[in-house]
């Protein structure tokens, strides 16, 4: 194996690709919920599914998705590798260990909130980006763009995936309350002046982008757009 790639197997090198991948998830994130809160204009769907169509045919765009996908399996594959790999550094618990005293119980809890968020993953890809990109969308709208409007307020009629969205973006929440100052400290961008910053910005980022995306199910459900 070559240096650089020992370098990048290693435990230092994992929690590297972590930072990276995790830094290029959250600046999608910022992209996506706006043009998803599109819907918000509750127009009948028209500037939602003008930019749904900017995002399918644009050909910057559709690079980027694979990506975004290549980002999030690599993000999930050394986020699995690093929670086996610190199990099995410990495998004997201590009689007493006051987690809190340490770290938060969503820093220790990553492993669970994002085997929850894959979950949600695999309903929202089906949900829409298959149905979007493949099987094709039925209807169009006013402007003859497909009506991507449509499907999600068909979609959110369902009260299981609603509660799904919804529980999903809580677990979004927490992970980022975690994530977001991590990924920042693994490239070692810590300066005294600007951390505190970071991680004020990083807890508002945590908090408003969740809340945007699940009040989108919520308002399709109760019939608000």
């Amino acid at each position: 194996m070559s240096n650089s790639g020992k370098a990048f197997s290693s435990s230092i090198g994992k929690k590297l690709v972590m930072g990276i991948t995790g830094l290029f998830l959250i600046l999608y994130l910022i992209i996506h919920c706006f043009l998803n809160s599109l819907i918000f204009v509750n127009d009948g769907g028209l500037t939602f599914n003008e930019g749904a169509h900017f995002m399918a045919t644009n050909w910057l765009i559709r690079a980027m998705e694979v990506v975004l996908f290549l980002g999030f399996i690599v993000h999930i594959v050394q986020s699995a590798r690093l929670t086996i790999e610190n199990r099995a550094a410990r495998p004997v618990k201590y009689a007493y260990n006051d987690g809190n005293a340490n770290s938060k119980w969503y820093s220790r809890s990553m492993g669970l909130l994002g085997t929850i968020l894959l979950i949600f993953l695999i309903v929202h890809l089906s949900n829409f980006w298959v149905v979007s990109r493949f099987t094709g969308i039925p209807t169009t709208d006013a402007n003859g763009h497909d009506d991507l409007y449509a499907v999600m307020k068909l979609t959110f009629q369902n009260v299981w995936i609603v509660i799904l969205y919804v529980l999903a973006m809580v677990s979004l929440a927490y992970h980022l309350l975690h994530g977001f100052p991590s990924a920042f400290q693994t490239m070692g961008w810590n300066h005294k002046k600007y951390t505190p910053i970071i991680k004020k910005v990083g807890f508002w980022y945590s908090i408003i982008i969740p809340l945007i995306f699940a009040l989108m199910p919520i308002a399709v459900y109760a019939g608000l757009i």
